[in-house]
C-alpha cells in the first residue's frame, strides 16, 4: 500500500495574519488562495515537499453549530483547538528566525529526554506550532 501525507487542516480566523505567519515567517510557499461564499481558505507548503500542504480553513466551513463554532473559536482564542509538529535540522536558527517576525513563543529551543530538541509558537489563530530537531 502507497500512502503518503497529503494535507494538514488547520484552522484560521485572519487570513491575512495566517499568510504572514506561513509564508513570511515559516517560509512556506502559498499554493491556493481560494476564497467562496465569503470564506478563505489557504494552501501551502514548503517548497522541497510539493506533495505536502498545510490546509488554513475557517471553522465555520466544517457544517458546525453555532454553539460548536463558539466553542472552536474560544478554544482557538486558548490555543487549544489545533496544532502541528514541523522538522527542521536546525532549530535554533529556527527559533530565532520565528522570535524575529513577533511570533508567539511557547517554548524556547529545549533538549527532550525523548529524544529530540524543539520549540513552540502559536500561529495567529492560536494553532500550536511545535518545532522539533532530531538529536
Amino acid at each position: 500500500m502507497d500512502i503518503t501525507i497529503f494535507q494538514a487542516m488547520l484552522p484560521h480566523d485572519d487570513p491575512q495574519a495566517s499568510l504572514g505567519f506561513y509564508r513570511d515567517a515559516l517560509g512556506f510557499e502559498l499554493r491556493n488562495d481560494v476564497e467562496y461564499g465569503g470564506m478563505h481558505w489557504l494552501t501551502l507548503g514548503p517548497a522541497n515537499q510539493p506533495g505536502t500542504s498545510i490546509v488554513l480553513y475557517p471553522p465555520q466551513a466544517s457544517g458546525l453549530t453555532d454553539d460548536e463554532q463558539r466553542t472552536v473559536a474560544e478554544m482557538m482564542a486558548k490555543g487549544t483547538f489545533a496544532s502541528i509538529n514541523l522538522a527542521t535540522t536546525d532549530v535554533d536558527g529556527a527559533f530565532e528566525r520565528l522570535q524575529a517576525s513577533d511570533a508567539e513563543v511557547v517554548q524556547e529551543p529545549t533538549d527532550q529526554p525523548y529524544g529530540v530538541r524543539d520549540c513552540a509558537f502559536r500561529d495567529p489563530a492560536g494553532n500550536l506550532i511545535r518545532i522539533q530537531q532530531a538529536r
